[in-house]
């Protein structure tokens, strides 16, 4: 359908709610232009969560990638500002670099943004130049694919397209070809959006920033007094953020930069950059080949992220000098534990029995231990694990396993013990298609690499549309 019979759904009481925090806030920025807009992926499903999968291929390359304004929406790209702590050294020439907020959604009872990467300069570019790799977009693309596949809390990939540049890059070969990416996200609004105003004392900012994120993301907060939200409000956020972690543990997931940056308010795990999946559980893996002291290693990612949420909380108490960070935080190590033992049960299909809460809780805990301590003596593939554990202990799938050697000794045999203690929560999700496999479907970097290398070499994606229907095959069997 084009423009004139594809109306996008705009809701007048809510246009551009960004406007009303004020330029304080962004900067009014240009998209680079862009001699070539050839399409590389299209999310249909993230499309029609907001209403926008009726596009026509000429509107969908008008509005994400020469971003045209959407109608009735933000009118010109706004480059967010804000500040952070990058490897916890504290860094007051940040903002949006290479992105922008083109547009914001109302769907239902949340507001969506669409924000963009490798989109050009802006005031925040120190130097770079504004854009976005092809193959550091295909890496996004997956990440976010699976994750969701995964259950975890993520922003989505919605649209990439190639953009026919040429760029320098000294951490892969060179001259690269170039994208620019829209990703949809709930908020865009970073832990470091808040240091910001804290580090130039705009405690005004400050509490007209907490009433928008109450106001959009959490407006249960919203009939309590000022004092009582900063307080809910960071407690909510730490609930958030509890919960995704948890979600990057089951998973195997190292984010690799885990600044307060890359960390927005409503828990969402986005801006994925040198991230990975482990193969093997091993605490000491990191991601990114310049963490030289692995401070965001596999392992460190719950202190990463509690150690972020007391810079938030500190952010907050320039404006609310009276807010209990220590009282609200200090939880977190309990929430988080409670959030992996969820977390571990969803991936395996399973449900507690028991009905006395302090048993049952004991059992939680004794899953988790005994997971971990299995992974760590036995070697055994991280994911490979997972799916062979679904649903409980089966003879057959064991059997047929490509690590079916690893299921004997003592430590096996305690798992299996308290697995048998588990019922199977889904008879649904355990006779899915998924299961009758021999492998699970994983994201390990080198096969990232093997399936970039015919992109880069002959601009052949079929492994990766194969590999994208693969991850897509078990949507919706972890929630």
């Amino acid at each position: 359908m084009g423009n004139k019979d594809h109306i996008i759904p705009v809701k007048q009481d809510l246009i551009a709610p960004i406007y009303s925090l004020g330029p304080d806030f962004y900067d009014e920025v240009e998209s680079a232009p862009f001699h070539r807009g050839l399409l590389r992926f299209r999310n249909q499903a993230a499309a029609a969560s907001i209403e926008l999968n009726h596009l026509s291929e000429a509107d969908w390359k008008k509005y994400f990638c020469d971003f045209e304004p959407l109608p009735g929406n933000i009118k010109k790209p706004l480059a967010l500002r804000y500040h952070g702590h990058q490897f916890q050294s504290y860094n007051p020439e940040l903002g949006d670099g290479r992105g922008f907020l083109f547009a914001q959604i109302q769907s239902g009872s949340k507001l969506f943004d669409l924000g963009t990467k490798g989109s050009g300069q802006t005031p925040y570019s120190r130097k770079g130049d504004g854009r976005l790799t092809l193959k550091g977009a295909f890496r996004e693309i997956l990440a976010t694919e699976m994750l969701e596949s995964l259950g975890v809390n993520t922003s989505k990939t919605l649209s990439v397209f190639e953009t026919g540049e040429e760029l320098i890059r000294y951490d892969e070969p060179s001259p690269t070809r170039a994208g620019v990416l829209v990703r949809l996200n709930h908020s865009h609004i970073r832990y470091g959006t808040f240091q910001r105003l804290a580090h130039l004392s705009q405690t005004e900012n400050l509490r007209k920033l907490l009433q928008y994120c109450i106001r959009h993301f959490y407006p249960h907060l919203q009939n309590h007094t000022e004092d009582e939200q900063a307080f809910l409000f960071l407690q909510a956020v730490s609930q958030a953020a509890a919960k995704t972690l948890a979600g990057w543990m089951i998973g195997g997931f190292v984010h690799g930069v885990l600044n307060t940056d890359n960390m927005n308010i409503t828990g969402e795990s986005f801006d994925y950059g040198p991230y990975r999946f482990i193969g093997k559980y091993d605490p000491a893996f990191t991601a990114a080949y310049f963490d030289h002291s692995g401070l965001y290693s596999y392992g460190r990612q719950p202190t990463a992220v509690l150690w972020n949420l007391y810079q938030l909380g500190g952010a907050l108490k320039v404006a609310f000098p009276h807010l209990p960070t220590e009282e609200v935080l200090a939880p977190f190590g309990d929430l988080f534990n409670v959030e992996i033992q969820e977390t571990l049960k969803l991936r395996l299909n399973l449900q507690n029995p028991l009905q006395d809460t302090e048993k049952a809780e004991d059992l939680d805990q004794n899953l988790v231990l005994r997971f971990f301590q299995f992974l760590d003596e036995s070697k055994g593939l991280f994911e490979q694990s997972l799916f062979d554990f679904n649903s409980g202990i089966s003879t057959e799938r064991l059997a047929r396993s490509p690590q079916s050697e690893i299921y004997s000794g003592e430590t096996f045999k305690a798992l299996q013990d308290c697995l048998e203690k588990f019922e199977v929560k889904s008879s649904e999700k355990q006779q899915a298609e998924y299961f009758k496999r021999d492998r699970p479907c994983s994201l390990l970097i080198d096969e990232l690499e093997a399936i970039w290398l015919p992109i880069a070499e002959k601009d052949n994606w079929s492994l990766f549309e194969e590999k994208l229907q693969s991850i897509r095959s078990f949507r919706g069997l972890f929630k």
